[in-house]
Formats: structure tokens, sequence, C-alpha cells
């Protein structure tokens, strides 16, 4: 079950981030383990997953599909790719360009025409069902990981290093992107950043990490706050916020928090 999801006025995220400057020495955030650290990556797909599904078992969400009524049409897959926004149809263009004549491969055109848009049209009534058989594939399954992290891991964890933040930080700008996209509205990850930028600095500019994570949080919460599918903003009150007043920067287990009022565990 997805509760808020996602975001977007989409972008096409290749290289999308290299809009926004990139700030400090390459590589100022080397010294510990990132949030591209497997066991660091881990975590961030369980704490995405509380929030997207209601579950920490990441892994089962290659078959989800639902549309949530949130004028994007189908939702599916590990991080909620979006018939209207334009990355499921990347998605699943990647995955004929590996298979070709999948079982998705024929709704190519249908995907080509709704993007931008609501509408199921060429996709019922089959789609759904179609979308679970080929998530049975480990073929489609890596090209899931592989959108992921190009279009929203890779470059979180990137402009995350290079503002000189930790693990936890990063993690805080790969939910930001999932839930926002990084296109050109006041909504989405830049203008997120852009609003925390204006308030504190980051390490990579001699800022305390804390008080920008806690300024670029703020500025989450006011980008969630500005669509009603997004208004309950738990995912950051009592699950970043809490990581982050605790000192974690280094999202270190055991963590605890809460999404939706549902209470999770990571030892």
């Amino acid at each position: 079950m997805v509760h808020s999801h996602s975001r977007r006025t989409f972008l096409t995220l290749t290289g999308a981030l290299a809009a926004v400057p990139l700030l400090g020495a390459p590589g100022a955030a080397a010294a510990a383990p990132g949030l591209d650290d497997p066991a660091k990556k881990e975590i961030a797909m369980k704490l995405v997953s509380s929030a997207e599904n209601s579950t920490l078992d990441w892994k089962a969400q290659y078959q989800y599909i639902e549309d949530i009524g949130d004028g994007r049409g189908y939702t599916a897959g590990i991080i909620g790719f979006c018939s209207g926004t334009g990355d499921m149809l990347d998605l699943v263009q990647l995955y004929a360009d590996r298979e070709p004549g999948n079982v998705l491969a024929r709704y190519l055109p249908a995907l080509r025409a709704v993007d931008g848009t609501d509408s199921h049209a060429g996709l019922d009534p089959d789609y759904p069902r179609d979308w679970r058989r080929a998530a049975q594939d480990p073929v489609f399954q890596q090209a899931q990981n592989d959108e992921r992290d190009r279009v929203y891991f890779n470059p979180a964890v990137r402009q995350g290093k290079a503002d000189g933040l930790r693990t936890l930080g990063q993690f805080c700008y790969y939910d930001a992107i999932v839930m926002h996209g990084d296109g050109t509205d006041p909504t989405s990850f830049r203008n997120i950043r852009g609003r925390a930028l204006n308030r504190a600095r980051p390490p990579a500019q001699g800022g305390d990490e804390t008080t920008y994570l806690h300024a670029f949080l703020d500025a989450r919460v006011w980008a969630m706050r500005q669509e009603e599918a997004h208004s309950d903003t738990s995912r950051v009150d009592t699950a970043q916020r809490v990581f982050l007043r605790n000192g974690n920067l280094d999202l270190t287990p055991p963590l605890d928090w809460q999404v939706y009022g549902d209470s999770y565990h990571i030892g």
C-alpha cells in the first residue's frame, strides 16, 4: 500500500543535477562510509519502503502496482515508478532493450501516449497483471534497481557528498528526490535544497552539518505541505528528524522510527 507517494512534476534526471552547483572539493565526505556503502544502502531501501509501502521488505515491491489516485497514473515497483511522470516509461524501455519481446514491451506505445497524464489508455485491463508477471523476471528486477540508482539514488548521494554530508544527509536528499523528483517546479529537490541554502551553509561551505540538515528538513516539510497527498510529514518528523536529533549522522543501527503512526526497527 503506497500512502502518499511520489512526487514529481517530472524530470528527466539524467544529468539534471548537473544544473545544481556542486559544492566543495571532490570527495569531501569520503572519510566515512556513505549511503552507497552496501549496508547503508540496504538501510536506505528499508527506510523508504517503510514510508512508501508500510513494510521493510522492499524487495517484495517489484510486483507492486496500483493507481493511488494522485494524478500520476499507475504507481509501481520498488520506488514508485509512475506512468504519468516518465520514469516508468524509461524503465520499461530499458527492460525491452535488455530483453526484447518481454511481456511489457507491447505497452511502450501506450506509455509514451499517457506520459504526463493520469490516463490508463492502452494499458487497461491487462497491464497490472503483466507487470506482476514481469516482476518475477530477474532481468526486470535488475532494471528496476538500475533505474532507481540512475535517476534517484546516485544523484542524491553524489550531491550529498559534494555538500559534505554524511550518510544521514545523503539519505535526506535521496528521500526528497524519491518523493519530489528534480524538476524545475518549486517543490522539486533542487529547489528544496535551494531554500535550505538560503538559511544555512552545508559542511562543504564551512557550515554546521546538523544546522544545515534541520534547514533542509524544514524546507522539505514546506514542500510536502504544498500537496495534499503529502500533507502527512511523519517520514520527516518521526523518522529523519529523530535520527538527526539523536546525532546519528552516520545512520548507525539500531534505528527506531515511525511513519504514519507505524513503528519500525533495524537492529
